[in-house]
C-alpha cells in the first residue's frame, strides 16, 4: 500500500485528490496539511511514502517545505510537485531542493496515479517538454547555483555522456535504447552507473545536471 500525504491551501482539491487516490487499490490517504510548516512536520510523524506538494500556499510555501522534508529526512518520502506551471517560479527550485518531479494540476486521474506509483518505487517523473521549459526558464537564475564542473563530467565515459543527454532532453529509457540501438535493459545499467558517479539521486537531478554543466544548453535545438 503507497501511503500518500496531501498538500495544498485548497480544500475542494485535496477532496478531490483524495477521492482519487482512495478510489485505488493500492493507495492510502495518511494525512492533509494546508501549509508547508504542518507538511513538514506530518512527512516526520504519518511516514507518507509519497507526498503531493503544492508549490504556492500561504505561509511555508511548497519550495521551503521541500527543503525542510529533505534536510529531517534525507531517504524519506518522495515529493511530487503540483503547479499549475505558467503561474509557479520555483518549480525549478524545488526539483533542486529534492522533490522528484512534478505534475500539472490538470493531470488526469490515471496520470496521477501512475505517477505517484513510479515515484514510489524510487524513480522520479520528468515531463519532458515542461522540464525542459522550466530549466531553460530559470537555468542561470537561481542565488545558490550547484558548482558543476568539466571534471564531474569527465567521470562519464562517452556513452555515458549520451545516455545523460538524451535523458535531459526526456527521452525514456526506451526512447534511448531507440536512439542508440540498445536494449532498454542496457540504458537503465548506463543510467544507474551515471547516477552513481555523479552522486545524484534520479533522473530529475540528471536532468539538472545536464543542463548545469553545459552538456545541454538552454534553447538549443535536440541534434
Amino acid at each position: 500500500m503507497i501511503r500518500v500525504l496531501l498538500v495544498d491551501d485548497q480544500v475542494l482539491l485535496r477532496a478531490g485528490l483524495r477521492m482519487i487516490l482512495e478510489n485505488s487499490d493500492d493507495m492510502q490517504v495518511v494525512g492533509e496539511a494546508d501549509d508547508g510548516s504542518a507538511a513538514a512536520g506530518l512527512a516526520v510523524t504519518a511516514e507518507p511514502d509519497v507526498i503531493l506538494m503544492d508549490i504556492r500556499m500561504p505561509g511555508v510555501d511548497g519550495l521551503e517545505a521541500t527543503r525542510r522534508i529533505r534536510a529531517a529526512l534525507p531517504e524519506g518520502p518522495r515529493i511530487l510537485i503540483l503547479t499549475t506551471f505558467d503561474l509557479d517560479e520555483y518549480v525549478y527550485s524545488a526539483l533542486r531542493a529534492g522533490a522528484s518531479g512534478f505534475l500539472l494540476k490538470d493531470t488526469l486521474a490515471a496520470d496521477l496515479l501512475s505517477a505517484i506509483r513510479v515515484v514510489a518505487k524510487g524513480d522520479a517523473i520528468v515531463a519532458p517538454s515542461v522540464t525542459r521549459r522550466l530549466i531553460e526558464r530559470h537555468i542561470g537564475t537561481s542565488e545558490d547555483p550547484l558548482p558543476r564542473t568539466v571534471v564531474e563530467l569527465e567521470a562519464l565515459t562517452e556513452r555515458e555522456r549520451e545516455v545523460l543527454e538524451l535523458i535531459a532532453r526526456g527521452l525514456s529509457n526506451a526512447e534511448i535504447g531507440g536512439r542508440l540501438f540498445l536494449t532498454e535493459g542496457t540504458v537503465k545499467g548506463y543510467v544507474s552507473r551515471l547516477l552513481t558517479k555523479l552522486g545524484l539521486r534520479d533522473r530529475v537531478q540528471a536532468v539538472v545536471f545536464a543542463y548545469e554543466c553545459g552538456l545541454v544548453r538552454a534553447g538549443a535545438n535536440e541534434r
